[in-house]
């Protein structure tokens, strides 16, 4: 089995969502659209490989806006048009932050911005546990997807829509794959700006993130697993028996139970 992985810039990673995905038996073919180089003037031309080769694509964030043609023009559209029929052929795309708005949009949605910018660990409300725990989950995004018709959300909070499923595909706006490596690379790289203008210490939310790292990669495996089981249809996902994890699942408490 293969799956595509759509890195929008090189400081974002598959992370734990690429490791579950491995161990399920995926091999990962990760596409970087644009390079360290070209990271401030991202409008760059780039080839995608064709959907049917894949048997999943998954969206990985960026720090662009989708509607944002002006910078990223010349990519965001074959994009649009690849998530678009990657759904239409019946293969599962996993849309993440950036992502997740892209196949929002691809699908009819629309992007537009936050009434605030979201970073840092939450909680969020979700209608189904089994496929999007409560979390908490990392945000990193200030802006949000307005819901493509035929898509259910099954997750919010006072933000924004934090998940939605399409068939076999769904979107998340939070960050499943966030390692602390990710997020130092991320700060590292004009994160630190906006972290300070939110008033939060860089040196905490690091130490969050490493502490909570065992917890977050439990979660994100536990995702993985529920979005491959996903129906093809549109009506309400019905939660699967677990597939494996068992020992982990009956450790990580009521949390991740039913709806």
């Amino acid at each position: 089995m293969r799956a595509l992985i759509i890195k929008h810039d090189h400081l974002s990673t598959p992370g734990y969502v690429g490791e579950r995905l491995a161990q399920r038996g995926y091999v990962l073919d990760e596409l970087l659209v644009v390079p360290e180089s070209r990271f401030t003037d991202p409008g760059v031309g780039c080839t995608f490989p064709e959907v049917e080769d894949f048997d999943l694509v998954v969206a990985l964030g960026a720090p662009w806006s989708v509607d944002h043609t002006d910078l990223i023009g010349p990519w965001i559209a074959p994009e649009l048009t690849l998530l678009e029929s990657a759904h239409a052929r019946g293969i599962p795309v996993l849309g993440i932050c950036f992502g997740g708005q892209a196949l929002a949009t691809a699908l009819g949605g629309r992007v537009e911005r936050s009434p605030r910018f979201e970073l840092g660990w939450t909680s969020i409300h979700t209608d189904a546990r089994w496929l999007v725990p409560d979390g908490p989950w990392f945000q990193f995004h200030g802006d949000r997807w307005v819901l493509p018709p035929g898509a259910r959300e099954i997750a919010r909070n006072d933000v924004a829509s934090q998940a939605f499923v399409h068939g076999r595909s769904m979107g998340v706006q939070f960050h499943p794959e966030l390692t602390p490596e990710t997020l130092a690379a991320w700060l590292a790289h004009g994160g630190d700006a906006m972290a300070s203008k939110l008033g939060l210490d860089l040196g905490e939310l690091l130490a969050h993130t490493r502490e909570e790292a065992p917890a977050a990669q439990l979660r994100a495996h536990l995702l993985v697993d529920a979005f491959l089981a996903l129906p093809h249809s549109d009506s309400s996902p019905a939660r699967p028996a677990p597939t494996s994890h068992p020992a982990e699942i009956e450790r990580n408490g009521n949390g991740h139970d039913g709806t």
